[in-house]
């Protein structure tokens, strides 16, 4: 069980925190619901991908004339579906993708004031950049990654450090899909030809795939974060006032 408050196991009384107030609170349910709504992210991502492939071919059959059977009227409708599936796939990508965020960063502020209870000195961002961190233009670049760093750190086991390949891995993943998506919006905004689609699709198709590749790892690291949080609560290293 958390409680609403946590101690030092000395007698000097609760200790200073130099970021405000902090409390141990349970990650376990929002960690879950983070972990479940990346999965329908992927999900997403995943339907986003069939659009992506099916836009593509068909912007393929258009470049080189290839009318196939049943001749241009066949290859409109192929067309047409490609387009429909496109744009379904871009709205319910934007839907998963607000609601996933709402219960990440409420997961996120919560696992950083944990830390701060586990590690009151080891944080080098103050706690309002969890939040705003991830939205001011450049800063979000690194402020995140750094301040998961310092929670993940503080959560580890009393007297180690836990490695931090798999933080590194989705925060690089994350930003090859963030960059890959922003580049590929002027190509596909201007493009005209079959050809100049194909090839924007194809820019779209790679980061929906970067994209799925970022959520499974954050999936990992919602769920290790949150196990590492859960443990260190229950074995200590506080004691719990009342």
């Amino acid at each position: 069980m958390f409680s609403k408050r946590a101690r030092t196991p000395t007698s000097a009384g609760p200790v200073v925190q130099p970021h405000g107030p902090a409390w141990l609170r349970s990650p376990v349910g929002l960690g879950k619901a983070v972990a479940i709504l990346l999965g329908v992210v992927i999900a997403a991502d995943l339907f986003a991908v069939y659009a992506d492939i099916t836009l593509y071919d068909v912007m393929g059959s258009l470049a080189d004339d290839g009318l196939g059977n049943g001749g241009y009227n066949a290859l409109m409708r192929r067309a047409n579906h490609a387009d429909t599936l496109y744009d379904a796939a871009g709205v319910v990508q934007s839907a998963t993708f607000v609601a996933t965020v709402v219960f990440y960063l409420v997961w996120f502020l919560r696992v950083r004031v944990n830390a701060e209870v586990f590690n009151p000195f080891g944080h080098t961002m103050k706690r309002g950049w969890a939040g705003w961190g991830w939205f001011v233009p450049v800063v979000s670049l690194w402020f995140p990654r750094r301040i998961m760093l310092d929670i993940w750190d503080a959560s580890s086991p009393a007297g180690t450090r836990a490695p931090r390949g798999l933080v590194n891995a989705w925060w690089t993943l994350w930003l090859v899909a963030l960059f890959t998506r922003r580049s590929s919006f002027s190509p596909f905004d201007r493009a005209d030809t079959a050809d100049e689609i194909r090839s924007a699709v194809g820019q779209v198709l790679f980061s929906d795939v970067a994209d799925i590749v970022a959520a499974v790892l954050a999936i990992l690291v919602v769920l290790r974060l949150t196990r590492m949080q859960n443990e260190k609560a229950l074995r200590g290293p506080v004691a719990v006032g009342v």
